[in-house]
C-alpha cells in the first residue's frame, strides 16, 4: 500500500504545528500548515484501515500536539461564525476564485477527521488534557444543531463516546449535567435526521435510495448514537453523576419504543440498555450528591472570541484585501501544491467500500462520463436516474470548466 508520509516526515510536520491567530486564516503560513494536516490525516487513515502501526497517533500523543489540533478546529469554527458572514456581505469583494475560501472552510472537516482517527485510543484522550472540555463543547454544539434541524437534506454529524471511565469529573459533569447529552441523543433517535422519508438514507456523504430489504437495517449513524447512549447510561460513574429526574426519565423512556427485536439483533449489546430502561420504569434512582467541586471550564472558544471581539470587521477587510484575492500565479502555485498533496493512487486506498450505484445502491461498475462523480451498475440504472442527476451533473461540469479557466490549465 502506498504511503503519504514516512515516520520522520510526520514527526517534523507534527512538531511544526502551531496555534494560529484569527488574522492568519488563509495566509501562506496557514496554507502550509493545512497541507501538513491533510497529509497527516491521510496517513493516519491509511494506517488505521490497514491495521498498521498508528505512528501518527503516537507522535501526536508524545509531542503533545492534540490541544493544538483542537485549537485549530475551534478557530476555524469561530471564523465561520464571525468573519465569513461579514466577508460574504462586502460588496467590493469580487475574487477571481473562491478556491482559498473553500479550503479554509474545508480545514475544519479535515481536523475533525484526523481527531476522529487518533482519539479512538484512550491514550489520546489522556494526552488531550484540558482541551477535552473544548472538544466536548464542540461536539455538543454540532449535535444540538443537528437535533434542531427540521429541514431535510442537511448533512449529519456522528458522535461516539468511549473511555468514559477515564474522563475527569469536570468532563463527566459537563457532559451529563451541563449539556444533558443523553437527552440530546434521544432527540437524534426520535428525529433521525440522516433518514429522509422511508426510502432515503444519508450514507457515505450523500443521500442514497434504500432497497426495500435494507429499510430496517441500522446505518452507521444509528449505531453511533445507540453505542453512545449505551456508554453514557450504563457506566457506573455516569449513573452516579446523572440526575434521573422526572423530565430526564420521561425522555429516556422514549427509547423503549425504538429498541425492537430487529434493532437488538443488529446490536446485541443494546439488550442491556433495554433491561436498564425496564428497571427505570419501576424505580426512581437516587439523585446525585451535590458535592462541592471546582469545575474546569473550556477556554479555547472564549479566549478566541474575547481576543477578537472588536476586530471581526477589521479582520474580514484585511483578509479580503490581502488573503482571499490571490493573483493567478499564486493560485497556480497553490493548486500545484495541493495536487501533490492529493495523490490519486493514495486516495483510492482511503475509500473503504466500493462505489455504489446512484440509482439502486448496488456496487457501481461505471461512472458518469460527464461529471465523473456518480456511479452506476448498468446502463439501465443510469438512464433511469438521469432526470434526477442531470442538474447536479451540469453544475459539476460547469464548476470544473470554471476552475480550469481560473487556473489557466491547458489540456
Amino acid at each position: 500500500m502506498d504511503s503519504v508520509l514516512l515516520h520522520g516526515e510526520a514527526e517534523g510536520y507534527i512538531q511544526s504545528l502551531e496555534k494560529m491567530a484569527m488574522r492568519e486564516m488563509g495566509s501562506p503560513r496557514w496554507f502550509r500548515q493545512h497541507e501538513y494536516i491533510e497529509k497527516l490525516n491521510m496517513q493516519a487513515i491509511l494506517n488505521a484501515s490497514a491495521n498498521q502501526e498508528e505512528f501518527i497517533k503516537d507522535l501526536f500523543v508524545s509531542l503533545g500536539k492534540i490541544p493544538t489540533l483542537v485549537h485549530a478546529m475551534i478557530l476555524t469554527e469561530v471564523w465561520k461564525h464571525k468573519v465569513f458572514p461579514i466577508i460574504g456581505k462586502l460588496q467590493d469583494f469580487k475574487p477571481k476564485s473562491t478556491f482559498l475560501l473553500y479550503m479554509v472552510i474545508h480545514h475544519e472537516a479535515t481536523i475533525i477527521n484526523l481527531l476522529e482517527t487518533i482519539m479512538y485510543h484512550k491514550e489520546s484522550s489522556e494526552a488531550a488534557g484540558d482541551s477535552v472540555l473544548d472538544l466536548l463543547d464542540y461536539c455538543h454544539r454540532k449535535l444540538t444543531l443537528l437535533a434542531g434541524r427540521s429541514v431535510s437534506g442537511q448533512i449529519p454529524t456522528e458522535d461516539r463516546i468511549t473511555h468514559a471511565q477515564l474522563l475527569s469529573l469536570s468532563v463527566l459533569s459537563r457532559m451529563l449535567c451541563t449539556h444533558n447529552m443523553p437527552c440530546v441523543l434521544v432527540q437524534l433517535v426520535e428525529n433521525c435526521p440522516w433518514n429522509r422519508g422511508t426510502l432515503e438514507k444519508y450514507t457515505e456523504g450523500k443521500w442514497r435510495t434504500v432497497r426495500p430489504e435494507d429499510q430496517l437495517k441500522l446505518s452507521k449513524h444509528d449505531g453511533q448514537v445507540w453505542m453512545t447512549l449505551l456508554n453514557l447510561l450504563l457506566k457506573p460513574d455516569c449513573q452516579r453523576k446523572y440526575d434521573f429526574n422526572s423530565f430526564n426519565k420521561t425522555q429516556l423512556l422514549k427509547l423503549r419504543g425504538f429498541l425492537t427485536d430487529v434493532v437488538i439483533d443488529q446490536l446485541p449489546n443494546l439488550l442491556d440498555l433495554r433491561h436498564f430502561l425496564s428497571q427505570l420504569t419501576v424505580t426512581d434512582p437516587a439523585a446525585p450528591k451535590k458535592d462541592l467541586i471546582l469545575e474546569q471550564v473550556p477556554e479555547i472558544w472564549n479566549n478566541i472570541v474575547t481576543e477578537n471581539s472588536s476586530k471581526w470587521k477589521a479582520i474580514a477587510k484585511y483578509q479580503v484585501t490581502h488573503v482571499f484575492n490571490p493573483s493567478e500565479s499564486e493560485l497556480r502555485e497553490q493548486a500545484s501544491r495541493l495536487a501533490q498533496t492529493y495523490n490519486l493512487d493514495v486516495l483510492e486506498n482511503l475509500i473503504p467500500d466500493k462505489p455504489k450505484c446512484g440509482a439502486c445502491g448496488r456496487v457501481g461498475a461505471k461512472r458518469c462520463s460527464r461529471c465523473q462523480g456518480e456511479w452506476y451498475c448498468n446502463r439501465e440504472c443510469q438512464v433511469k436516474h438521469w432526470p434526477k442527476h442531470k442538474p447536479a451533473c451540469k453544475l459539476m461540469e460547469e464548476a470544473i470548466e470554471k476552475l480550469q479557466e481560473e487556473l489557466n490549465i491547458s489540456s
